[in-house]
This record gives structure tokens, C-alpha cells and sequence, in this order.
């Protein structure tokens, strides 16, 4: 087993009964360790690892408050390694250096390997992560690294190459309430040696407004326990009143890479007629701190991208959306901006105009020349270079239109623009027909 350094890492954390509640309930084994089946169930490669005591480097990514450190624990506690425990935040290019001289030194007096866990790894620079390399290439050091940011994003290739990236999820609902039900009947590191009675409703209310964090909803029920006076019976009642007090609205944490995947779930929703999305992904998005205005420009993009002339409305309602959010700000600007996402999405969709302009990009890098007839005439001699002449004013002629060639000569029998059949786009398509354009 690990020996001493085992208890300096983890061990103190729960025997200290002034620590956090959070603290003390962390899971020592499989056994107690609440969700994350997708990667730790029976039969999972970590697990199988874990217990064969063969983990190779990793990175454990995921939202506050789902057991990434205490799956740390779990594997200290389990495996024969020397642990060394570093925070990103902190730790410096020479302590990084210290701990794999260590590391060397005991590999050659012991054999004995050593697993450095990591905190807030995205934190490490260029400098640190390029030190710990030659130490992981070598097998001196296996890194166990915990980070609420994409890895693929917030670290260094070269890490991220040699280390196995397992993403935790946010916990269940009946997860949580295990959590808290064990943390209220254990008597060594919970509330169990106390007279405590919670009412559904506020128990139900902490595991809702808690998101899938353990770690707050287990900050609630000690607050909520240690702020509340026994009743003369000396019973600790936790009624609703207490619990929303206890609890405040849950901040949602969105990273750089969090955000992106957000936003591309929001476009692809209004790309995908699907009303519901799209108002969860915007307000979701907006309650997490990002400007209302990133929403409504998104929507200006996709009314003409996705909508486009099969509803011209859709760019209208796009740019009033913008227009509230500059005007009145938020939150009185939602109304206006779900309206706009709503109509969006339940508008026939076209990409034709999107279709139109890449093509016309394409071919606009191309050296062309201006056909004689449609360059300018304004000015007294343009008969002598032959511009503008032979040009045919639409407005002289029936329906005010008539054929005549608008392309440059190098792209003449280039189309760009086809209109589909969906909603206005179908009648602009018959009038061009009516009008031999196509």
C-alpha cells in the first residue's frame, strides 16, 4: 500500500470533524462512491485498472462536484504507488522537477512507482507540462490529473497524448439523494449521532436545485442542519423554507469549451426546427453569463443561412431581437429574443441563400471583365470606348424585364442561386422561371 503519504493526501480530511461535510463524506471505496457507471461500473476498463492495480496516466474531466478527486482518493486508498499531490494553481516548473528527482530515487532504491494527482490541471502552463514529460514517457510518473475544462482544448497535445481522458458526467437526481440520505444516517462522519428531520419537499428541493453537484447539495444540508434550532423535542426539522434558504440558485459554469458546444446545440436546434432546444440552449447560455447579444447575432447568421428567402420574415424578427437586447437589456429582452428563436425555428427552411453566396465567393477570385453593356455610362464619352452601349433598360420593356446577358463572359452559364420549394422561396422560384432565368 501507499503508507504514510496515503494519510497525509486523504485520510486527515476525514477523521477532522470541523472539516466540511462535503469532505468527510467522500467516498473511500467503490462502495460509497455514488454515479459515473460509464466509466467505474463493474466491469469498466477504469475500474478493471483500479483494482488490478494498473492505471496508467489520465486525466479526469468533468463539471464541479461529480467525484473526480474522490476517485482519487479511491485510488489512493487501493493501489501500491507513492502519491505526491500537486494544485496547477500553485505549483511551480522546480517542484514539479523535485517530485520526479524523488520519483527517481525511489524507483531505484524501492521500486516502487510514483502517481502524481494533479488538481486544476487546464492551470498548468507550457513550461510545467513540457517538465513532467520525459517522467510519464519513462513510466517514473503516472499522472493523475482532475480539470472542469475540455483537456483536448486546455492542455498541451503532448499531454494530453500520454494520458487516457475519462469524462464524468453530472450526478442523477437519485444519486444526490443517496448522498445526502448517507450523509444524514452516518453516524462517524454525517449527521447520525444528531435528531434530524427533513421534509420531502425540501430534501426533493435540494437534489433539484443542486445540478448534479454532490458537493453543494451536501454544503446545503450542513448548512441547513447547523442554522437550524432543535425544536423542544430537540429534533432538527428541515422544512422547505429552510432548504431554499439553505441552497441559492445553482451558477452554471461554462468554460470556453463548454460555451462552444452550447452555442453549436443552440444553432444546430434553430437549424433543426426545434423550438424547445433552442430556447433551453439560449437561456441556458445567457444564465450562465454569456451577453444576450451573441444569441441574437447567431440568429441574424441563421435566419438568412438557414431560413433565408423561404421566410424573409425570419431576418426581420432576427435584427428586432438585437434591437431589444440594445434597448431595453436584460431581462426584458427574452420575450423578444424567444420570440425570435422560436419563430425561427417553426420557419420553412432553405439553405439556398448560404448555397448562393459560396458559390459567388468562389468564383469572385476570379479575374473577370465587366461585359461592355452593363459598364458605366455616366460620363460624356463612354460611346467612344463602347460602354454601356447595347445596354437594355428592364423598365422599357413588358413586365419590366427582358434577356440579356449579366455574367461576365468567363462565368456567363454560372448559376449560384437555386431556390428551393419551401414556403416564399417556392414562389420566387416560379417567378424565375416565368422570367427564363432558369
Amino acid at each position: 500500500m501507499c503508507g504514510v503519504n496515503k494519510m497525509d493526501l486523504f485520510s486527515f480530511v476525514n477523521d477532522n470533524k470541523s472539516a466540511p461535510l462535503a469532505d468527510r463524506m467522500r467516498p473511500r471505496n467503490f462502495d460509497e462512491f455514488f454515479g459515473q457507471e460509464h466509466i467505474v461500473g463493474k466491469g469498466r476498463l477504469l475500474r478493471r485498472a483500479i483494482e488490478a492495480d494498473r492505471l496508467s496516466s489520465c486525466i479526469f474531466y468533468g463539471p464541479p462536484g461529480v467525484g473526480k478527486t474522490s476517485l482519487a482518493w479511491i485510488i489512493a486508498n487501493m493501489c501500491s504507488a507513492h502519491f505526491e499531490k500537486l494544485n496547477a494553481v500553485t505549483a511551480g516548473v522546480n517542484e514539479v522537477r523535485d517530485i520526479i528527482k524523488a520519483a527517481q530515487e525511489r524507483q531505484k532504491l524501492y521500486n516502487k512507482s510514483t502517481v502524481l494527482l494533479l488538481d486544476e490541471c487546464h492551470r498548468w502552463s507550457k513550461a510545467q507540462s513540457d517538465a513532467l514529460l520525459p517522467a510519464l514517457e519513462d513510466g517514473t510518473i503516472r499522472l493523475i490529473g482532475s480539470t472542469t475544462e475540455n483537456p483536448y482544448i486546455s492542455l498541451t497535445r503532448a499531454l494530453v497524448s500520454r494520458c487516457r481522458i475519462f469524462e464524468f458526467k453530472h450526478l442523477t437526481k437519485e444519486d444526490i439523494k443517496n448522498a445526502l440520505i448517507k450523509a444524514l444516517n452516518d453516524k462517524e462522519r454525517g449527521f447520525g449521532y444528531m435528531d434530524i428531520k427533513i421534509d420531502s419537499d425540501a430534501l426533493d428541493h435540494i437534489v433539484s436545485v443542486s445540478s448534479g453537484d454532490v458537493r453543494s447539495s451536501l454544503n446545503a444540508l450542513e448548512l441547513a442542519v447547523l442554522t437550524t434550532k432543535p425544536d423542544k423535542d430537540g429534533n432538527i426539522v428541515i422544512t422547505m423554507e429552510i432548504a431554499e434558504e439553505s441552497i441559492q440558485k445553482p451558477v452554471v459554469h461554462i468554460d470556453e469549451s463548454l460555451f462552444y458546444d452550447m452555442l453549436s446545440a443552440f444553432c444546430k436546434s434553430l437549424r433543426g426546427s426545434c423550438p424547445d432546444a433552442a430556447v433551453f440552449w439560449a437561456m441556458k447560455l445567457i444564465e450562465g453569463g454569456i451577453d444576450p447579444r451573441i444569441i441574437a447575432r447567431r440568429m441574424i447568421a441563421h435566419a438568412s443561412e438557414d431560413v433565408g428567402l423561404a421566410d424573409p420574415m425570419a431576418l426581420l424578427q432576427a435584427i428586432a431581437s438585437m434591437d431589444a437586447v440594445e434597448k431595453l437589456g436584460y431581462p426584458e429582452c427574452r420575450l423578444a429574443l424567444t420570440q425570435a428563436i422560436i419563430y425561427i425555428c417553426t420557419a420553412p427552411k432553405s439553405n439556398a441563400v448560404v448555397m448562393a453566396l459560396d458559390g459567388a465567393v468562389n468564383d469572385a477570385r476570379v479575374n473577370v471583365t465587366v461585359p461592355n453593356h452593363l459598364s458605366d455610362s455616366h460620363y460624356s464619352g463612354h460611346e467612344l470606348l463602347n460602354k454601356g452601349v447595347g445596354y437594355l433598360y428592364p423598365h422599357d420593356f413588358p413586365q419590366h424585364y427582358v434577356e440579356q446577358q449579366y455574367m461576365p463572359d468567363e462565368i456567363k452559364d454560372k448559376k449560384y442561386y437555386y431556390p428551393s420549394d419551401m414556403g416564399y422561396e417556392k414562389r420566387i422560384s416560379e417567378k424565375l422561371k416565368d422570367a427564363k432565368h432558369y
